[in-house]
């Protein structure tokens, strides 16, 4: 496997963590190695929220994510902040509800869903991130569904362990939408 180098941006209470920490989980359950490092602003929820996520087969020498091959930005502030920092030949994956129109890069490629409103329109409200997580997952294909639902099944604390399926259902909403355009 190539390795895979993830930065997820948003804003405190987006669950911008709890994504990192799922495809974190898939890389690991899969047999690489992988870091996960999360990072907020003092103030958190409403504040700035990014997490570092590398997969690789080799030993990790920094957690740390400068050149992404991968955003997914889950705002406009986050997009703009990263967006020039993503390697070419890499991959945005935008949520159009939150960034609305982007600058587009001609060197990468751009997989955008509205997974703000496709959460509060299905009943999956807190869940735009994972949404993300499956167009994540469709856009690499660096594993596979069953390894990301087990990956939640290891994310989703004990006591909201009744979220769970839920959870299933916002990846797989993210993985069989078809991207539209930035």
């Amino acid at each position: 496997m190539k390795d895979l180098n993830i930065m997820f941006a948003g804003f405190g209470g987006q669950g911008i963590l709890f994504a990192g920490k799922i495809v974190a989980y898939a890389g690991m359950l899969d047999g690489h190695e992988i870091s996960w490092l999360p990072s907020y602003g003092p103030e958190m929820r409403g504040g700035t929220a990014n997490c570092s996520v590398c997969i690789s087969d080799e030993p990790i020498g920094s957690p740390l994510v400068i050149d992404p091959d991968v955003l997914v930005a889950m705002n406009l502030p986050a997009y703009e902040k990263f967006i020039d920092h993503v390697v070419p030949g890499g991959i945005a994956i935008v949520d159009s509800t939150m960034v609305g129109t982007c600058t587009l890069r001609e060197d990468i490629s751009y997989h955008t869903i509205p997974a703000t409103a496709l959460a509060k329109d299905n009943d999956l409200k807190g869940l735009a991130n994972v949404i993300m997580v499956g167009r994540l997952l469709a856009a690499t294909k660096f594993s596979t569904r069953e390894v990301f639902e087990k990956a939640i099944d290891k994310s989703v604390p004990e006591k909201k362990k009744h979220l769970a399926e839920a959870n299933k259902r916002a990846l797989q909403m993210g993985e069989s939408w078809t991207a539209e355009e930035c």
